[in-house]
């Protein structure tokens, strides 16, 4: 690969780009890789996978390693016991390219979004199509009923308070007090809402996934 194939996008990111002609060279198939991979990747030591399969842990280690081929019926039985079809052993192991996307947010810079409860200084602004959406916020509400309601979307949400203290309301849970460096992990979906419970607003970081 020349310097003309390739740009250097950021340190120890680089990306190649596409040349429009297809690979005379096809990869051969590594189905011991490809079960490694829906092993790990459903969180299962050989020893769990064994007993879910009824296929020895030695076995599962010799087709992992390339050593030995399954037969029809160990697939059948590495269908069943992992909950997968057999054409996904031998789908080829997913590569993940990276982006070299990146945005950096200085102190007091982010986009300000105050409402009657809150006061939102939201981060990477610039970047679109993000699973992430980070942002700050001071708490001005000090009772619940400065609410309408439940605050309710889709996703999950963590919650890390940076300054002063919270009170941190659920729908399914009891209010729970949150000081400086406490955080939190909830399904968005769940009502919720907060409270600044110490005498200057709290200041808090949020991280919404979608």
């Amino acid at each position: 690969m020349t310097d003309s194939d390739a740009q250097d996008v950021y340190p120890s990111v680089t990306i190649e780009r596409a040349s429009g002609q297809a690979d005379a060279h096809i990869a051969p198939l590594k189905l011991g890789e490809r079960l490694k991979e829906i092993r790990t990747s459903s969180g299962l030591t050989l020893e769990e996978a064994s007993k879910l399969t009824g296929l020895a842990r030695s076995t599962l280690s010799k087709i992992e390693n390339e050593q030995i081929s399954p037969t029809f019926q160990a697939m059948q039985k590495l269908a069943a016991g992992l909950n997968i079809d057999i054409p996904q052993l031998f789908a080829p192991p997913k590569q993940r390219k990276a982006m070299g996307r990146r945005d950096v947010t200085r102190m007091g810079e982010g986009k300000m979004r105050p409402t009657g409860t809150y006061e939102h200084e939201l981060l990477a602004s610039q970047l679109t199509n993000k699973k992430m959406f980070p942002f700050k916020s001071r708490v001005r509400a000090r009772t619940f009923e400065e609410y309408d309601d439940w605050i309710r979307h889709d996703g999950e949400e963590f919650l890390l308070v940076l300054e002063g203290s919270i009170a941190f309301f659920s729908e399914f849970y009891e209010a729970i007090e949150l000081n400086e460096g406490d955080s939190v992990y909830y399904d968005a979906a769940m009502g919720h809402m907060l409270t600044s419970s110490s005498e200057q607003d709290a200041l808090i970081l949020w991280v919404t996934a979608s």
